[in-house]
């Protein structure tokens, strides 16, 4: 089954095959719509975009097997006949996007990672204990208290209600599907080599944010072949929903750079 996703070639049609090609995968608190506030804009600037809901998410129910996101991804852009692309990644859509870069090098023209995870991290014990909190919640049959600890973990102080909001209802649905789950559902782990990744990437990072991901991003540098880090001293996890149009300047400033559409 694939992937619940929207996809923008071009407005011509006819060049579509020639411009450069955007998939925005989102965090474990959202869905595909967390890509609203850029989505548009991306769209208008050339690019063909195409945005994804991961299984156990939005409108992605679970499959009655293990599954992998990277290997889901590949095939969804294969099933649209996207042969390499931009990745653009939020949290563990992050992480999804550097598992790609690592098996699939040639698929992957540039990233740009947004207060990413990456394989293989060890969390600290601020992040374990937030996922044992959640654990809890989720047992005691209190989704609202589980989503409202997301809320309050993962957006910064310059979320506003509405977003704060939008981020309730994702997240609520994200448990809904995941509660759902037919027996045998499951992520796939799959060892990677970071020295594999080629492509240029941009690591971003939040100061607001937990120091786990403040951490990988400061490391990926060290990591991968091509990478530069930025902190966005404002942010918290999701500076793409807490400051939408600075975060699309960025991300637009960085196609310009690696990716740009042909005049």
């Amino acid at each position: 089954m694939t992937l619940a996703h929207d996809y923008a070639p071009d407005h011509d049609d006819d060049a579509a095959g020639d411009r450069p090609a955007l998939v925005l995968l989102h965090s474990a608190v959202c869905d595909r719509g967390m890509w609203d506030p850029q989505w548009p804009d991306l769209v208008n600037s050339g690019y063909r975009v195409v945005r994804c809901d991961f299984r156990g998410f939005g409108e992605s129910p679970l499959p009655d097997r293990r599954h992998n996101d990277a290997e889901d991804v590949l095939d969804l852009l294969d099933s649209l006949g996207v042969e390499r692309a931009v990745l653009i990644g939020s949290s563990y859509g992050g992480e999804v996007a550097v598992e790609i870069a690592a098996r699939r090098p040639d698929r992957v023209a540039a990233m740009v990672l947004l207060c990413a995870g990456v394989p293989g991290h060890q969390p600290t014990d601020e992040l374990r204990e937030f996922g044992d909190r959640e654990d809890e919640l989720i047992e005691a049959g209190d989704v609202e208290g589980a989503v409202e600890l997301n809320v309050d973990t993962w957006l910064g102080p310059d979320a506003d209600a509405v977003v704060r909001e939008r981020v309730r209802g994702m997240q609520r649905r994200a448990f809904e599907v995941q509660l759902a789950a037919p027996e045998g559902a499951g992520r796939k782990r799959v060892e990677v080599d970071l020295a594999a990744v080629e492509a240029p990437c941009l690591a971003v990072s939040g100061g607001r944010d937990l120091a786990d991901f403040r951490q990988i991003a400061a490391r990926l540098p060290e990591l991968l072949a091509d990478a530069r880090h930025l902190e966005l001293p404002w942010a918290g996890h999701l500076p793409g929903l807490e400051r939408p149009a600075e975060v699309t300047a960025l991300l637009n400033g960085f196609l310009r750079e690696t990716v740009p559409v042909a005049g």
